[in-house]
């Protein structure tokens, strides 16, 4: 297993991670329950450390895929530029859930603030890592792009016009 392949397989778990996560602590939080508020700050803290892992074998994929007839340069800078933003958000995730994780531990007064801040963090996480791994997608799925302009030779749907003109 290279370190594209890797990239393809832990990339899916930060999204799902923490969208899984959104749901316990929405749950925590409406229940008033510390015991779910902490699995889901732990997970959320997992899926930031994971995240480490995706962003750093991104470049071997990029290396990988960007010689391959059918990808566009474009999609792929702009999956990059949005991928390094969205480590930055994981990270903000993953201490504010370490933070909102001791506070509950140790009972401290600011614990349900934090954890309430957390999941705004979460639901924006994951709108950002969502739009990441829809744009990963795009990079070699052509049938999912939303705009289809962007190399020589693409068609408005996506697809490589290898019609030579000249054969008529």
């Amino acid at each position: 297993m290279d370190l594209t392949h890797v990239h393809l397989v832990l990339t899916h778990f930060p999204i799902i991670g923490t969208l899984i996560g959104i749901g316990i602590l929405a749950h925590g939080q409406y229940s008033n329950n510390n015991t779910t508020k902490k699995v889901a700050l732990v997970i959320f803290i997992l899926m930031a450390i994971l995240t480490i892992p995706v962003f750093l074998t991104g470049e071997e994929a990029e290396e990988s895929v960007e010689q391959i007839a059918g990808i566009s340069e474009n999609i792929i800078e702009e999956h990059e530029e949005l991928a390094e933003k969205a480590i930055w958000l994981m990270g903000l995730l993953g201490v504010f859930s370490l933070i909102g994780f001791i506070g509950i531990v140790k009972e401290l007064s600011f614990a349900k603030a934090i954890t309430f801040i957390t999941l705004l963090i979460s639901l924006a996480t994951f709108g950002v890592f969502a739009k990441v791994g829809n744009l990963g997608g795009q990079i070699r799925h052509s049938e999912i792009r939303e705009n289809n302009t962007g190399f020589q030779g693409e068609t408005g749907n996506g697809i490589i016009d290898r019609h030579d003109d000249d054969d008529d």
